[in-house]
């Protein structure tokens, strides 16, 4: 059964849509401004969708990953990064941000969680990635609730 879209938001609500894009796009900028790699970002909004349930984000930015040169291995160990090999320490600490933020188990983001971020990044890349995950969970609810076809 394919989903219809229960209302097109884009259309309905243009200057909010677009200002949420320009937002996203300033913000992936600053963050690759920071020292963020474009792959590491396409990576964090890969897996916040996939927690999410997010059809069109995640094919979204599975594409997106892959131009920028991820692997597909990657991109299929992705839901299993915690016991994958194939993750750098840094990886692992946004993805695990990334979760943590998207899902707030108990409620927040555990202190053990976010120390590992910090010790991986500094304190403006960890602004940025925190950015990045609040950016990606607001396109991914609105997408979610109108029902928007996977992409």
């Amino acid at each position: 059964m394919t989903a219809t879209a229960r209302l097109d938001l884009l259309s309905l609500t243009p200057n909010g849509f677009a200002d949420l894009r320009r937002l996203a796009e300033r913000s992936g900028a600053d963050a690759q401004d920071a020292g963020l790699d474009p792959i590491l970002l396409e990576l964090v909004r890969l897996r916040a969708s996939q927690l999410n349930g997010c059809g069109f984000c995640t094919g979204l930015h599975a594409r997106q990953a892959l131009e920028h040169g991820e692997s597909q291995q990657r991109l299929d160990e992705l839901p299993d990064w915690a016991t994958s090999f194939r993750f750098a320490a840094h990886e692992r600490a946004a993805l695990l941000l990334a979760e943590s933020v998207t899902l707030l188990p108990g409620g927040r983001v555990p202190d053990e969680h976010y120390r590992e971020a910090q010790a991986h990044f500094d304190e403006p890349q960890l602004a940025h990635l925190l950015w990045t995950i609040s950016l990606i969970n607001t396109f991914n609810r609105l997408a979610i609730s109108t029902a928007l076809p996977r992409g």
